[in-house]
């Protein structure tokens, strides 16, 4: 997605070339794309988790939506982008060899991730502290006494993505020729890995409860779970050919079980958490039968939500446009200026005199539209393709 060639348009975050173009693999990468502008849209005025700069709103008829918005996405987007940045890593390996291999994922990631660290977050938190808190200095004596060069924010992806990179690399150094080999999983084969997953996930939180960082690269050890086992699948489904058998009746069942989870099971786990009066953090980990629940509910949905989209998308996805390719090759832009857009237009509505709930309702849709708009005047600047 760095460039406008056809190593753009199938890879997530990746550059990663292949010699058949998935359209609708570019479109789940915009599709997910614009649920993290969604997703930090909604943390800003209601949903939980932390931001830059939030205006929470304190009526609980937004918040329980605004949770349940939140709460599904982090089932699976994240885990879905690693293993669309991994479907291709195999190709391009084979192609470059570990050398040029190597210095790609450098320019792509590394490069974009030091720039984030270094030039963007000082800016956003200048914006933040002088305009959304009412500093009172100029930005050359802000940087002065500036601590937090190293500071990922939402680029801790790339970071993970890059260091994800780096094992395969090792993997492919010790074992170079050790195929595994897997057949693209049933719905109980799916169900199965969920339950696993959450169980697996559970037992990490105890030591490591979401919410917790490690600190300065921003990761998130009680999700990494899924993270590392998605992109390991993103390498298998790309060795094995899963997408060759990708069905829609498949697709269209996750999908009916998802909505159940979401729907159904979700709201009833936080009435059940309301009714007990639970302690607010069992959720974020712990040896309690929330934490449990709740990560067992996480996984399983993500996995039905991520067998979904790619079945359903093989079929009724993969038609492109002009404007679907503009997206595509724009979306990695977005994805790391989007706190930016996000930032400015908040302050901006920051004296509205509504409840932050409504306000939501502008930052959401011209957080999406200013963002994609701005990768791609970004994009047009000589040279600047080649990072994003």
């Amino acid at each position: 997605m760095k460039t406008e060639n056809a190593e753009a348009t199938v890879a997530p975050f990746a550059g990663i070339p292949a010699k058949v173009k998935i359209a609708y693999i570019d479109h789940l990468k915009i599709l997910t794309t614009i649920l993290v502008v969604l997703h930090h849209s909604f943390i800003t005025y209601g949903a939980p988790g932390g931001w830059y700069y939030q205006q929470k709103t304190h009526l609980l008829a937004a918040q329980f939506p605004m949770t349940i918005f939140v709460a599904t996405n982090q089932s699976f987007f994240m885990g879905f982008f690693f293993f669309l940045s991994a479907l291709f890593i195999g190709s391009s390996y084979r192609k470059k060899g570990t050398g040029k291999f190597l210095l790609d994922r450098l320019k792509r990631l590394f490069v974009p991730l030091l720039f984030y660290s270094f030039v963007l977050s000082p800016v956003m938190n200048y914006i933040v502290w002088r305009y959304g808190h009412g500093g009172h200095s100029s930005f050359t004596n802000y940087v002065a006494g500036y601590n937090d060069w190293i500071d990922f924010g939402v680029m801790w992806f790339v970071a993970a993505l890059l260091l994800f990179n780096f094992i395969y690399l090792l993997y492919k150094w010790i074992w170079p020729a050790v195929p595994i080999k897997v057949s693209w999983p049933g719905n109980r084969s799916l169900l199965l890995a969920g339950v696993i997953l959450g169980l697996v996930s559970f037992a990490v939180r105890l030591m490591f409860p979401t919410g917790w960082e490690l600190s300065p690269v921003g990761f998130q050890l009680g999700y990494f779970p899924q993270y590392i086992v998605f992109f390991i699948f993103g390498i298998v489904a790309s060795n094995n050919k899963w997408m060759e058998d990708f069905s829609l009746k498949q697709g269209k069942t996750m999908a009916w079980m998802a909505r159940g989870m979401v729907l159904l099971i979700l709201p009833a786990i936080f009435v059940w958490f309301l009714v007990e009066k639970f302690p607010s953090n069992n959720f974020n980990g712990g040896w309690n039968p929330v934490s449990l629940i709740y990560s067992l509910w996480e996984q399983i949905t993500g996995v039905m939500i991520c067998a979904a989209l790619l079945c359903i998308a093989k079929f009724k996805w993969n038609n492109d446009t002009p404007l679907l390719k503009k997206m595509s090759a724009d979306a990695f832009g977005v994805y790391v200026f989007h706190p930016l857009v996000l930032i400015v237009f908040a302050v901006l509505l920051k004296d509205w005199g509504v409840d932050p709930a409504l306000k939501l309702l502008v930052l959401a849709p011209c957080g999406v539209i200013g963002a994609f708009l701005f990768s791609g005047l970004l994009r047009k600047i000589p040279g600047v393709k080649n990072f994003l």
